[in-house]
């Protein structure tokens, strides 16, 4: 098998589309294979983005131009982030209006990350969205799930949200969850594994 970590070389237009449709499908990724490829080339790229953002501070609004850099899109209004950040990818997050995404935050986004207007992300959070196979023959591989968070939903800090996660409108979530399941709305989910305590 060659080394994918190689010669990685700056995505195209038909790389970022061709990545985005196989994470989409869910389909399992080969470790070797051209979309493997195309993900530690978005790798690379997003590490010296996050590393200029992380390593020296200026503005907010340098930073959101580095933000709007790192998941070539443009922004919508009133999106705030905190810097350190970090991600594994930055092509598949996908914010809405009014978004706050706090100091300390790593995103594991290939599998694509979708949140909703106005919604607060705390300190520390870690969104994951991609598995690797349990098979030990096929470990390497990798099977995207996205995660879907709803508009005015509120992160405690240090919580972790697992792949193929939904999070409904206006929940919230604890300091220290770990959400495995999917979180109905209007409600307040604590612990490891997230479970419903309250509503709202």
């Amino acid at each position: 098998m060659t080394d994918y970590y190689e010669d990685t070389h700056d995505l195209t237009q038909e790389d970022v589309a061709t990545f985005l449709e196989a994470m989409a499908s869910g389909r399992e990724i080969e470790a070797g294979s051209e979309v493997h490829r195309i993900m530690v080339a978005a790798s690379e790229r997003a590490m010296h983005i996050t590393a200029r953002m992380n390593s020296s501070f200026q503005s907010l609004s340098e930073t959101r131009d580095a933000f709007e850099e790192l998941l070539m899109e443009q922004l919508p209004d009133g999106v705030g982030l905190f810097p350190p950040f970090s991600t594994d990818c930055g092509l598949n997050t996908h914010l809405g209006r009014g978004v706050f995404i706090n100091a300390g935050c790593r995103f594991q986004d290939q599998g694509g990350i979708f949140i909703g207007d106005r919604t607060l992300i705390g300190h520390n959070a870690v969104i994951t969205t991609i598995n690797h196979c349990l098979d030990v023959e096929r470990r390497a591989n990798m099977i995207p799930r996205s995660v879907h968070i709803g508009s005015d939903v509120w992160f405690g800090a240090n919580v972790t949200v697992l792949p193929g996660v939904s999070i409904g409108d206006g929940a919230v979530i604890a300091a220290g969850a770990v959400v495995a399941k999917d979180i109905p709305s209007r409600t307040v989910a604590a612990g490891v594994p997230a479970k419903v305590i309250k509503k709202l």
